[in-house]
């Protein structure tokens, strides 16, 4: 059975109840638009089940941290940026700039980078 949390707004998206332009979706994982986009592409990979973040959801289950970034090459490359090329982040604690305390993935792409990221 998923664990899911009341308060967690990623948890009211993956249940339908806050409505969200979703882009991909399977029996653990859901992925959609960021409302804020910092990129041309700027995509949400969430697990079903709610862990506080990457770290988390690694420890509590491999698999599934591995099943996200799975899905998120699927999506880039459904999007159409995966052979030139995309950025994953995983902000983890409010130190990292996590702002949604569900872990997920951010997928960037549609433009350069550059690094250091700061």
């Amino acid at each position: 059975m998923a664990s899911s949390d009341p308060d967690c707004l990623f948890c009211k998206i993956v249940a339908g109840v806050v409505p969200a332009d979703i882009v991909a979706r399977t029996d653990t994982a859901v992925a959609f638009r960021d409302i804020d986009p910092q990129a041309p592409t700027h995509i949400l990979i969430v697990p079903v089940d709610h862990q506080p973040n990457v770290a988390a959801t690694a420890a509590a289950n491999p698999a599934l941290a591995g099943s996200l970034f799975s899905m998120a090459d699927s999506v880039a490359r459904t999007e159409g940026i995966g052979e030139r090329g995309y950025r994953l982040v995983a902000n983890t604690g409010a130190g990292a700039q996590q702002s949604v305390f569900h872990a997920h993935l951010h997928l960037l792409g549609g433009r350069s980078f550059t690094w250091p990221p700061g």
